[in-house]
């Protein structure tokens, strides 16, 4: 079975949020909306050993998504084809009932159309065999795109040479997140975005 994941190098993402501007200008997200945010986590520690790093937030693609549990009208759901969960318009009544289940506040609200809007990997551009927006546009080449189950994937080589001690997820409420963050350079620290305020993160 295809799952297509997200693989974000943490070690090489600088924070340009290009990711953001790209997904919003492909997939015409409005304004004062996000489909993925590019977090600050620290400075951590005590100065003069200091870690910060970023860390780009998009949809998990969780192999158990709440929010497709919540959804009453099947509106928010998983492709069977590739894995990818997605909110189908017409079907959406606009309850924002997925909104309020994801763990990471992830899914956003379309006040012009009146339903609830995610990530849903580019899924036209997949279609022609191009990569996800956020994935070609990266300035740092942090993002990898590809079927996790797939060993020959990208996806799969990269977490195969960063070594299971370097890779993470986000924190695991019951959702089991897809998505993997790959961080040698400075301690991962385990927060979920409504843990950040101001889109920065201090140690407490």
């Amino acid at each position: 079975m295809v799952q297509n994941i997200m693989v974000v190098d943490l070690d090489r993402c600088i924070g340009c949020k290009g990711c953001q501007v790209a997904c919003k200008m492909e997939n015409g997200v409005a304004l004062g909306s996000s489909r993925n945010k590019v977090l600050t986590i620290g400075p951590t520690g005590t100065y003069p050993e200091l870690e910060m790093y970023f860390l780009p937030v998009m949809c998990q693609q969780c192999a158990d998504p709440a929010c497709v549990k919540v959804c009453p009208t099947g509106a928010c759901y998983k492709r069977s084809d590739d894995g990818v969960i997605v909110i189908d318009k017409e079907q959406c009544i606009g309850c924002k009932s997925c909104m309020r289940a994801c763990p990471y506040e992830i899914n956003n609200f379309n006040n012009e159309m009146r339903v609830a809007d995610k990530c849903t990997q580019c899924v036209h551009l997949r279609e022609i065999g191009e990569k996800p927006a956020c994935v070609k546009n990266c300035s740092g080449r942090s993002l990898i795109f590809g079927d996790i189950n797939d060993p020959e994937s990208d996806v799969s080589i990269a977490l195969k040479e960063a070594g299971s001690e370097n890779v993470y997820t986000l924190r695991n409420s019951g959702n089991n997140p897809s998505v993997r963050y790959i961080l040698r350079n400075a301690k991962w620290v385990d927060v979920i975005p409504q843990e950040c305020q101001g889109q920065n993160w201090r140690e407490k």
